[in-house]
């Protein structure tokens, strides 16, 4: 088989030549087009459900929430596993599909099992899916640099302001923000007060949310002139709060503020985020989709805090902590540097080892159509070009020599013996003339 081959070759070199420099420009388009990673992903095909009810102890959250999920989300298509974790308020669901699954299906058929749970929660608890992102997904960190400002306005923001508009990034799955404090109102019970008053807690939160609505009323027209009735409730002070009527006792209104005391603060905290021992800072993550080429989101990314930064209030800046595009610089940069360092030193040995200029090009000339080649591998399985592919290339270009090395010596080998056997033939039939 391998003679046949062989045989063909040398009969049909022009077709072979051609066959080769099509390979070589197809190799170029797949190293063009290969996704760039520092890291390979190797991460669970998986899709988070995340679950918060706040104030419940992680034995509630457990028995009233985990539980009822894990049961009703076991038995999906394709799922190998599921796994979940319980802690205070919160409740994460890990469902492990298989290897070969579309990631897109698997969470359509996690959200479809999701909207048939129904009645198996408590009221008013809402499962919510996570990101469509993967385990190394966080591609870049950054901070607000904005001295003298209150980290409440910081994250405030980043949440209503760089957020949404970062989040618009092709290829960006969530910006996840961390920091701060996010600003409510606070509204401190006296007890003895509400004793005193007969009143419950459920009172104050009903007077609250009755008064923090909007309704929407109709058109009236009035002398060929129409207008819109409607009504304008929500609460935007402390002040407002405080007058909210609770109750009204012997034609005296008991207002919020005769019960409870209101002020702005921020919302409870299980932490904070310290930058460099400088004290605490508000930022974001920028987490990638899945399948995309992180190279070019984080530079999409960038560009995108350039235009944003231009409507952040003065004095404030970003200050970018991670950015996995410099390790991928780094590391492919490092990478092409060893590549074209072996090609020059393989070219080098094979050239003065065969003394010869024309079979030292015909091994040399396989390393760059091999590791194009390799790149349309690559791209077919939808592997990243990283340190651990790249490596693997780099490793592998003494054996891609050695097959022509073998090859080359093998043909000397025979040449020569042919050769003795022509001379030999030549000095037998010129003796027996004799």
């Amino acid at each position: 088989m391998i003679e046949k081959l062989i045989a063909f070759s040398l009969r049909n070199r022009f077709l072979i030549l051609l066959l080769a420099a099509g390979m070589f420009a197809w190799g170029i388009y797949s190293v063009r087009t290969s996704k760039i990673d520092a890291i390979p992903d190797l991460s669970e095909n998986q899709v988070i459900v995340f679950t918060e009810w706040m104030g419940r102890s992680p034995q509630i959250i457990e028995d009233q929430v985990t539980y009822p999920l894990v049961t009703n989300l076991q038995g999906l298509p394709e799922v190998k596993y599921v796994r979940a974790n319980s802690m205070f308020g919160m409740s994460f669901i890990y469902i492990i599909f298989e290897d070969d699954t579309d990631i897109y299906w698997a969470r359509s058929r996690v959200l479809e099992r999701l909207n048939s749970i129904g009645s198996a929660l408590p009221e008013g608890v809402t499962p919510t899916m996570g990101p469509d992102g993967t385990g190394v997904g966080h591609v870049l960190w950054y901070t607000l640099e904005a001295p003298g400002m209150d980290l409440g306005e910081q994250r405030a923001v980043q949440d209503w302001y760089v957020k949404f508009a970062l989040q618009n990034v092709p290829g960006i799955s969530e910006i996840a923000s961390f920091g701060g404090f996010q600003k409510q109102y606070q509204i401190t019970v006296d007890p003895e007060k509400l004793n005193y008053f007969k009143l419950t807690v459920a009172d104050i939160m009903r007077a609250v949310n009755a008064n923090n609505n909007e309704a929407g009323g109709r058109k009236f027209e009035m002398s060929d002139i129409g207008y819109i009735i409607k009504t304008t409730g929500y609460l935007q002070s402390i002040e407002q709060i405080e007058n909210l009527a609770v109750r009204t006792q012997n034609s005296i209104p008991v207002r919020i503020r005769d019960l409870a005391t209101v002020q702005m603060s921020g919302e409870s905290r299980l932490g904070i985020f310290d930058y460099n021992g400088e004290g605490e800072a508000v930022g974001g993550i920028a987490v990638l989709r899945y399948g995309e080429n992180a190279d070019e989101v984080i530079q999409r990314v960038k560009a995108k805090m350039t235009e944003v930064a231009k409507g952040l209030p003065e004095g404030m800046k970003f200050n970018i902590i991670y950015d996995r595009g410099e390790l991928i610089e780094e590391s492919i940069s490092s990478i092409k540097t060893t590549l074209i360092e072996e090609m020059i030193v393989v070219s080098l040995i094979v050239f003065v080892f065969l003394w010869h200029w024309r079979s030292a090009v015909s091994i040399i000339i396989q390393i760059p159509i091999t590791i194009a080649a390799s790149f349309i591998v690559l791209n077919a399985f939808d592997i990243s070009s990283n340190i651990m592919s790249l490596t693997g290339i780099a490793l592998a270009i003494g054996v891609i020599v050695d097959n022509g090395i073998i090859m080359a010596e093998n043909a000397y080998k025979h040449l020569a013996i042919r050769q003795a056997e022509l001379s030999e033939q030549k000095k037998g039939g010129s003796s027996h003339v004799e």
